[in-house]
């Protein structure tokens, strides 16, 4: 792929228009313009200031393929999480913005009801060897104190993953439950039943 065509898609991806992506790499839109159309090349220092903004490496820009997993999107999140000790799965919409192994990642809707202790919260992982997110989460509602840790393995073909968090809980005591993420809702539940089924079995 041609660097123009690696500044155009990407910005697209991320849904920059061209004078966002000027403003963020400190260029004039005309260039952006003339970087995409293949009219010019940048120099090394603009090329980094475009990689940077548009969250990619240099050697990326260049059309050369990466192998690292971009999670960067709209995710389903299901969650396993206890309540009076009532079991209950919560699935909710989060977005999730990778910068090279950082992924920063927050709800956009609740997976349960306020008064079902359901909460909006936001976070911070790291990506492992394109499989593995680690980091942590925390309520963004004032009256909720829950946060806590998230453990979650990428699957083949970033699908789904799955995994477990452990967090504070509604009482202040520590929770853990079973975790999973999907690029549809459907993705994620499916993947939660398949833990679900193995953990009463037994297996």
């Amino acid at each position: 792929m041609q660097m123009g065509e690696v500044i155009r898609q990407r910005r697209r991806d991320l849904g920059m228009s061209q004078s966002d992506l000027a403003q963020a790499a400190g260029v004039d839109a005309r260039q952006i313009r003339r970087y995409e159309t293949g009219d010019q090349q940048p120099l090394l220092t603009v090329a980094m200031a475009i990689a940077d903004a548009l969250q990619i490496s240099v050697t990326e820009l260049a059309g050369r393929p990466s192998h690292r997993v971009n999670v960067t999107g709209d995710w389903w999140a299901s969650w396993q999480t206890y309540r009076g000790g009532e079991q209950k799965i919560a699935t909710q919409p989060v977005q999730m913005r990778q910068e090279g192994d950082k992924v920063f990642i927050a709800s956009t809707r609740r997976g349960l009801s306020a008064e079902e202790g359901g909460y909006m919260w936001s976070g911070e992982l790291r990506l492992w060897d394109n499989e593995i997110l680690t980091g942590w989460y925390a309520a963004e509602d004032g009256s909720i104190r829950s946060k806590g840790t998230m453990y979650l393995v990428m699957h083949p073909h970033g699908v789904y993953m799955d995994g477990r968090w452990v967090g504070l809980g509604y009482d202040d005591s520590i929770m853990t439950g079973w975790a999973t993420m999907g690029k549809t809702s459907e993705d994620s539940e499916e993947a939660m039943s398949r833990l679900l089924s193995k953990e009463a079995s037994g297996k």
